[in-house]
């Protein structure tokens, strides 16, 4: 059993009359209404295509400096290590914080170790993002009510990714390093200017 569906396209158009003519101020009104989204979306379009290319650059090329603090850092050179081999991914530790743009922080830190932290993260250039790696760090750990430890790398630097663990396995540091591309190619680069 067929059935017929009514179509709009078979019935005939028929445009309505004017009886007045347009004023011209409301023709070039009409014609800037017509104009402003397209240019809108021209520069909507060229700012989100500049962002993709900038962001795909720097997921790319990630340079951590290695603060390793305590056993985690031990992990934390297993991952650049034949195994992991995060090279391959263009991540490459550097010894300067003028040559980094990631700050891994492995392990516990102390108070007399935190202004040598804020130190090399102000030294590094922007725009520049932190992994709290293990427990210790992101919360002082077993020695959470130790005297001489900080209570988590967040109270001395702003931390983009925490890495859970005791300590953590190089595959989590290897997630925690994706979740940061993640975030990165998600970044507002050049619409977010402003808010520096």
């Amino acid at each position: 059993m067929f059935t017929t569906s009514y179509s709009a396209a078979a019935e005939p158009r028929t445009r309505p009359r004017t009886t007045s003519a347009p004023s011209s101020s409301s023709s070039s009104s009409r014609a800037l209404a017509k104009n402003t989204p397209r240019q809108t979306s021209l520069v909507e379009h060229t700012l989100t295509t500049l962002d993709s290319l900038v962001n795909w650059a720097r997921i790319g090329s990630l340079w951590p400096l290695t603060f390793a603090l305590a056993c985690c850092g031990i992990e934390m050179m297993h991952v650049s290590m034949p195994r992991y081999d995060q090279d391959r991914l263009g991540i490459i530790f550097r010894a300067s914080p003028r040559q980094a743009d990631v700050m891994i922080v492995a392990g516990t830190l102390t108070n007399k170790m935190a202004p040598a932290l804020r130190q090399c993260y102000d030294q590094m250039p922007d725009p520049k993002w932190v992994i709290s790696m293990g427990s210790c760090a992101n919360g002082g750990g077993y020695y959470h009510y130790s005297y001489g430890v900080v209570r988590g790398v967040d109270r001395i630097v702003p931390v983009d990714i925490f890495v859970p663990g005791c300590p953590p396995t190089a595959e989590a540091l290897m997630y925690g390093i994706f979740q940061l591309q993640n975030k990165v190619r998600r970044s507002k680069t050049t619409r977010m200017w402003y808010r520096k």
